[in-house]
């Protein structure tokens, strides 16, 4: 894969310098669905909020987010990646940014389920634009790459957003946020191209690139009844059911966690919350590192990454004795094994989609799995509602670590396929 790295920017070849633009955008994507969760002590008081009232907010992202990952999976797949990513970043930008003229929480969550629609293609487009420009060997680095965004994002949330209330109001919060993302669409639009269309690859560059993703872009494209009918599909979209939880409950739920349990004022959030989605990075790198070093060794490529995941569900140990904590550092460090372990096994989860379909069919593929994802999260976040307030947060984040051990079992079950053999339905049920 040597000839396709040609076009490098002071020696760093053209795909990663792509990968780091996805990368971005997926950092501004998670610091605009962050503000709120940061926010949300605030808001809760500016509007008489409980916590079942929060969850009806988030729960109106996370439905439209569920919905719209299916619809935006295959957009991007009908529209490119560029045209396709530009248009949902831009309308995330926006409805961020409406989110400043909310007066109660209904309306704060009308503007939620606006951004929980537009925030949808981030995952998929950027498994879309792995397989676009990825070789097998490289696509679970590249994809943490781009995964580590997500906890970039949700690591430099605390201090801003803090930042901007403390100097200005809650208002200001959303409206800088969702401006990064809007001047981050323009610079994707005029940056990104496929390979197909990248005016730094010669024809041999792009035949190379072809045929080092060993698709055959000749036949026919998998459809979604075919998807829906592929035992690699369900291999990958039932595991990443019971593991988005995990996640979630993270992005929304730390702050207000360390408020009701520890009684952190908004300056000791800043200072402690961002802490955990630091350790996530380093899940997203050991799931990009993990896979590359097991096959080095003779492991099979869907093998390691079975691996890769079975380790982090069993690191989620970690977060399940949150309980047990006698202080806010304690509970802050149990969080951090938490985002290693969660990072770590979903990168290897949402890398199979890459491995296991076309580039064709990448971004359909990755979104339904994504919607089956948000649908676990979504009905975690109901379940959080209706009983934080009165059994608190420990068995809830005993129950995460059980989910994720239980979808390591169902990974090993039902994903035998050999990658690409989901393009082949006959071969994977």
């Amino acid at each position: 894969m040597s000839r396709p790295s040609a076009g490098g920017w002071r020696g760093i070849p053209l795909r990663w310098r792509l990968i780091g633009l996805v990368t971005l955008g997926t950092i501004l994507n998670y610091l605009a669905r962050s503000t709120l969760s940061v926010a949300a002590p605030q808001l809760k008081t500016e509007f008489g909020m409980t916590t079942e009232d929060y969850s009806w907010v988030v729960l109106a992202f996370q439905a439209s987010y569920t919905v719209m990952q299916t619809v935006a999976g295959s957009v991007l797949d009908l529209l490119g990646t560029r045209l396709g990513f530009f248009l949902f970043a831009v309308g995330w930008a926006l409805a961020n940014m409406a989110h400043a003229l909310a007066t109660g929480w209904p309306s704060l969550a009308a503007f939620r389920a606006l951004l929980g629609a537009s925030e949808a293609a981030a995952i998929p487009a950027g498994t879309k634009a792995v397989s676009e420009w990825f070789p097998p060997r490289e696509r679970s680095l590249a994809t943490s790459v781009f995964q580590m965004g997500t906890s970039v994002g949700n690591m430099i949330a605390p201090p801003l957003v803090a930042f901007c209330i403390l100097a200005w109001n809650w208002q200001a919060a959303f409206l800088v946020t969702g401006g990064l993302s809007l001047v981050w669409a323009l610079m994707w639009y005029a940056s990104y191209r496929s390979p197909a269309e990248h005016p730094a690859l010669s024809e041999a560059d792009r035949a190379a690139i072809t045929a080092a993703r060993g698709e055959d872009v000749t036949g026919k494209p998998t459809s979604r009844g075919e998807l829906l009918k592929s035992r690699a599909f369900w291999g990958i979209a039932v595991p990443r059911f019971l593991a988005e939880p995990a996640w979630q409950t993270f992005n929304f739920f730390i702050p207000l966690y360390l408020v009701a349990v520890w009684h952190l004022d908004l300056k000791s959030i800043a200072l402690w919350a961002w802490m955990p989605f630091l350790a996530a990075d380093f899940g997203s790198l050991a799931a990009g590192v993990l896979p590359s070093w097991l096959m080095r060794r003779g492991v099979p490529l869907v093998a390691s990454r079975k691996i890769t995941m079975t380790i982090g569900a069993l690191c989620m140990i970690g977060p399940a004795c949150i309980g047990l904590a006698t202080s806010p550092g304690m509970a802050i460090a149990l969080f951090c094994v938490g985002g290693f372990a969660h990072q770590m096994l979903s990168g290897a989860l949402i890398t199979l989609c890459a491995d296991m379909f076309d580039s064709r069919t990448v971004g359909t593929a990755s979104g339904m799995a994504g919607t089956s994802a948000w649908v676990g999260g979504m009905l975690f976040t109901l379940l959080i509602g209706q009983s934080a307030d009165a059994f608190g947060y420990d068995p809830l984040f005993a129950a995460l670590a059980a989910l994720d051990l239980v979808a390591a079992v169902i990974l090993w079950s039902l994903l035998r396929a050999r990658p690409r053999a989901a393009a082949q339905i006959g071969e994977s049920r």
